[in-house]
């Protein structure tokens, strides 16, 4: 059986009709083409397929497309200016090399602009604490807790 669904997907309002097991991920990359929300795992172990939900990173492979009805989506395409002027936290990782395949990448920088929002002033722990729901397979995180520290203050610094 499928339902229609409707939310905000980067400020601009879609909608689709999916099956009720879709999951919001399928949602995103099959029907709406947004290729940069990832799926890892599955299981939500991972992170790669993190998104912005009404605010909130969430993550997208373990929760229906029906669950976000009516939603504020924001995925890593959404992230950026209009004018391509990178988020501070996206500049903060190609700043500090918080990258290197990229595929955890997207995940990343959602759930960490998530985080910085709520903790502005986090110790290095705290980062490390944070990212326990998102995985990476190269970098060994000493990047990618540089670049969120220092795209967390340039967050904070941008109010």
């Amino acid at each position: 059986m499928s339902v229609k669904v409707s939310m905000k997907v980067n400020g601009k309002a879609v909608s689709g009709e999916v099956e009720e097991r879709t999951l919001l991920v399928t949602f995103i990359r099959e029907q709406l083409r947004l290729t940069g929300t990832h799926v890892g795992c599955d299981t939500a172990q991972c992170g790669a397929c993190t998104v912005s939900m009404n605010g909130a990173a969430v993550k997208s492979c373990s929760m229906l497309a029906m669950q976000a009805e009516g939603a504020d989506v924001m995925t890593i395409e959404g992230v950026a200016a209009a004018d391509g002027t990178l988020h501070p936290m996206q500049a903060a990782f190609k700043e500090h090399h918080g990258l290197q395949c990229g595929f955890c990448t997207p995940g990343m920088v959602m759930n960490a602009i998530d985080f910085a929002k709520k903790h502005p002033s986090a110790s290095e722990q705290d980062v490390r604490d944070a990212l326990e729901g998102n995985l990476c397979r190269c970098t060994g995180y000493h990047n990618i807790v540089k670049a969120i520290m220092a795209g967390s203050k340039a967050m904070a610094g941008a109010k």
